[in-house]
Order: C-alpha cells, then sequence, then structure tokens
C-alpha cells in the first residue's frame, strides 16, 4: 500500500480478541474530499476498526499511517487532525451541554464559547446549551456529539453509527454535516448499518 497518500491508509491490519480473529488483514485508504462507509454484521470488528485508526487499540500485525507517517511516531500531529465520535455520546451527564464541549473541545485546542455556541446552533441543539446531558434525548445527545466533532475543526472524522437515535430530520442534517465535510477537502470514516445516501464523493468497504 501506498502510506504516502495525503490523508488515511490503514495497511494489512489484524486483531484477535483471545481466540477470536476479528480483523483479517484489513486495508483502506481515506484521502482528503473522500468518505469510506464500513457496513458489515454486528461482530464484523467495524467499532474494533475504528479504534485501531483512532490509536486507541493497537493491532497485533499492520499499521495505520497518517499522511505518510504512522500515527505512532506522530502521534500529536495526527491526534490534533482526528475527530473521533464512539457509538455512545460520551457526555458528561451532570454537565450542561456547552459545558461538555468547552471541555472536550478545550483539551485539543483553545477555544471561544461563541465558537461552541455555533456548533450547537449548527446542530440544532442550541436551546439545550444550558440544559444538563442527563436531561436531553438520546438524539440530542447525538446532536450535542455531532457539535463536538464540528468544534474540533479536524481534517479527519471517524464516526461510529452517527445516525442511531436521529429522526428524519437528524438524519437528514447528519448527512449534509458529512457532505459539507467532504466538500470541504475532508476526509471521512464512517461507520453505519444502513446505506448512506450523500452526494458526497462516497466508497464502500463491507468487513465479513
Amino acid at each position: 500500500m501506498n502510506t504516502g497518500i495525503d490523508g488515511l491508509a490503514v495497511e494489512k491490519v489484524h486483531v484477535w480478541r483471545g481466540d477470536r480473529h476479528v480483523l483479517k488483514g484489513v486495508s483502506l485508504t481515506v484521502g482528503p474530499g473522500e468518505l469510506l462507509h464500513v457496513s458489515g454484521a454486528n461482530g464484523a470488528g467495524k467499532t474494533t476498526l475504528l479504534r485501531v485508526v483512532a490509536g486507541l487499540l493497537r493491532p497485533e500485525q499492520g499499521a495505520v499511517h497518517w499522511r505518510g507517517a504512522s500515527i505512532l511516531a506522530a502521534r500529536s500531529e495526527y491526534q490534533a487532525a482526528l475527530a473521533y465520535a464512539s457509538h455512545e455520546p460520551a457526555l458528561k451527564s451532570d454537565l450542561t451541554a456547552l459545558e461538555n464541549l468547552r471541555f472536550l473541545v478545550g483539551l485539543k485546542r483553545p477555544v471561544s464559547l461563541s465558537e461552541l455556541g455555533a456548533s450547537l446552533e449548527r446542530t440544532g441543539v442550541a436551546q439545550c446549551a444550558d440544559l444538563p446531558a442527563r436531561v436531553l434525548s438520546a438524539g440530542q445527545r447525538r446532536r450535542v456529539a455531532m457539535a463536538r466533532v464540528l468544534a474540533y475543526r479536524a481534517s479527519l472524522w471517524l464516526l461510529d453509527e452517527p445516525f442511531t437515535n436521529l429522526d428524519a430530520a437528524g438524519a437528514a442534517l447528519m448527512s449534509t454535516l458529512l457532505e459539507d465535510h467532504v466538500a470541504a477537502g475532508g476526509a471521512a470514516l464512517v461507520v453505519a448499518h444502513h446505506d448512506l445516501n450523500l452526494s458526497a464523493n462516497t466508497r464502500h468497504l463491507s468487513l465479513a
């Protein structure tokens, strides 16, 4: 695989869980202006793949590269370019939506309250800014989590089932956010059970 790609390159990644061979030599690339949709049955290794790509899980074999360098060797640069959203929104229940964003985004970069408010506005939950996360609906929490992704200003998005708990309007908004990110030259690796009907430059990878 050409690891000199100006983006993400995963090369022959193998992961075992005990005796179970979860990922069997998975390779992929995602460049600027591209979205790769990963699908597969439950237990196929989709979330495991995202965790490997995010640098949260080290594979037994294989490597992940970002802009030609191993993510282990270029950890700081890679983390600065990365926005990872897990299947769970991962919000602290006693903090407000705005406080959650201020804390988590602030770990990555200096950010103003006006920027965070704009992200909440963009995802349709500005009215939830001062509400504790515990009182938000599942769909609202998903939107707040996506506002966090926007506020990171990252070039690479790793999203695990971002459409979960969203109604039709929320799903349409998520599709628009993905399309806008890719149109602006960003890259996205998205795990989703259903087809993504996007106008963006989308490729598909199915894990057996």
